[in-house]
């Protein structure tokens, strides 16, 4: 699966040579900040995520990712996870907040890899590590696979420890996305602490309820 052969001969000099893998979650979502992951190992033992099922997490179920996750981290390593919150997503664009995510989740990792896969087109700004970015990477490289699992799995269950909160707006099932309750809810008791008010169903919200606070 994974698609480091491709750009093997202009990065990697060995096969002990330190790849990471980086993808966020929540990028769409209402409630919440955006979460990032950087995985690293060495080249050499990017094989072993391929033999242990890891794929795209959104092809995953939650219990599939949840048996993942120990296996993954056995494999690998180090990992960092990386979260900008909603706050600043606001402030600086989800795009920005992003690549934010993902440098931060990067620069996280206890070592320096000779090569950063980046899923996405972007590549991440004012990293000091050389990197490709990869469309559909979490599809394509298990490396960012398995990245991707680690990151929804820790949003997911912040996310749903908010639900008692705020139960109205339905976060353990929709972990914070625009589903059509959650979107009924923002009509009815307005915006959450947690809401980004500058996604448009929030800035509606926000003109035409009461604030819920």
């Amino acid at each position: 699966m994974d698609i480091i052969k491709d750009v093997k001969d202009k990065y990697i000099k060995d096969d002990l040579a330190l790849v990471v893998g980086v993808d966020e979650v929540g990028r769409g979502c209402l409630f919440g900040g955006v979460v990032a992951c950087a995985v690293v190992l060495p080249y050499h033992r990017a094989y072993l995520l391929d033999e242990i099922g890891v794929k795209d997490s959104k092809k995953l179920t939650a219990k599939q990712r949840l048996v993942k996750i120990s296996a993954i981290q056995s494999i690998v390593s180090d990992w960092c996870i990386a979260e900008v919150d909603n706050h600043t997503i606001d402030k600086i664009n989800i795009h920005h907040a992003s690549l934010l995510a993902m440098k931060n989740a990067i620069e996280g990792l206890s070592v320096s890899p000779s090569l950063c896969l980046i899923d996405g087109k972007f590549i991440v700004p004012n990293l000091a590590y050389p990197q490709v970015s990869i469309v559909k990477g979490d599809d394509r490289s298990s490396i960012i696979a398995s990245a991707s699992i680690l990151a929804k799995v820790y949003r997911d269950e912040k996310i749903v420890s908010y639900h008692n909160q705020y139960p109205q707006y339905d976060l353990k099932n929709n972990k914070g996305y625009g589903t059509k309750k959650h979107l009924s809810a923002l009509k009815k008791y307005g915006i959450t602490p947690h809401h980004r008010l500058s996604f448009s169903p929030c800035q509606e919200a926000l003109i035409s309820a009461t604030d819920f606070n």
